[in-house]
């Protein structure tokens, strides 16, 4: 039996009178690709928060590798942030620093490491991404699809447990979308990495990802095998694939 890396049990998350997740159930087994779907306003960010402790739950339980992370103090929780790399759907870099300084960000900030030291490391990870010798640059000299592969550097140089990819492909060409999802499945091979990937392109999602979960009204409504998506049957589910306006999810539910 597989292990569980990220497990939610009965998730629910309120703003005020609002509630935004309602008793989400979700299971992401140790070393998959696993795509969450929905969408805008299903709670996926929320969710997301919840995950890496950015956000409490006001009930159910959060497993991160068998810890039960809503029981632990802010100093803990904080150890546990640590296990996870995030690519941010902007990307999300300093234009002030160089992409050593933004890759290297963690380093900087979070230990003693000597600047040389931090270089080499930036320097490898770079390489590994294919994208050597910039090192010196400042993201405003880099095109979309070069930022993102150094939003991924980033997010995996400090050798995390779990991967989160926020929409990764969005707002770059098709040509840079290609790199993009072969170096998702490239780093998944090398590193044996979690990785967690949210994204409303479904071709992408379905390339890169072995499992899936949907995402509608604060609910996961599926979870399972992407080739199950084959033979499923419910309309709010094959409404979405399909991206009709005519179903059972009305705007409101955007």
């Amino acid at each position: 039996m597989a292990e569980v890396m990220i497990k939610l049990d009965n998730v629910c998350k309120f703003f005020g009178e609002k509630q935004v997740l309602r008793g989400a159930n979700l299971s992401v087994e140790k070393g998959e690709t696993f795509l969450l779907i929905g969408r805008s306003g299903a709670g996926k960010t929320v969710l997301l928060k919840n995950i890496i402790g950015l956000l409490r739950p006001d009930s159910g339980s959060i497993f991160i590798d068998n810890v039960d992370i809503t029981k632990l103090s802010n100093k803990e929780l904080e150890k546990v942030r640590y296990q996870f790399g995030l690519v941010f759907q902007s990307s999300a870099l300093f234009d002030f620093l160089t992409i050593e300084e933004n890759v290297g960000f963690f380093f900087y900030q979070h230990t003693n490491l000597k600047k040389s030291e931090i270089r080499k490391k930036v320097k490898e990870t770079l390489a590994l991404v294919g994208l050597e010798g910039i090192e010196d640059h400042y993201p405003y000299e880099l095109s979309g699809g070069m930022k993102k592969r150094v939003a991924i550097a980033r997010a995996v140089i400090y050798n995390p447990k779990i991967i989160i990819y926020d929409e990764p492909t969005t707002g770059i060409d098709p040509i840079a979308v290609d790199k993009v999802v072969s170096l998702i499945e490239d780093l998944h091979k090398r590193l044996a990495i979690t990785s967690l990937v949210v994204t409303h392109d479904l071709e992408v999602g379905m390339k890169i990802s072995e499992r899936i979960a949907f995402l509608l009204g604060g609910k996961i409504i599926f979870q399972g095998k992407k080739d199950d998506l084959k033979n499923i049957n419910d309309p709010r589910i094959m409404q979405f694939l399909h991206g009709s306006s005519a179903g059972p999810i009305k705007e409101m539910e955007v």
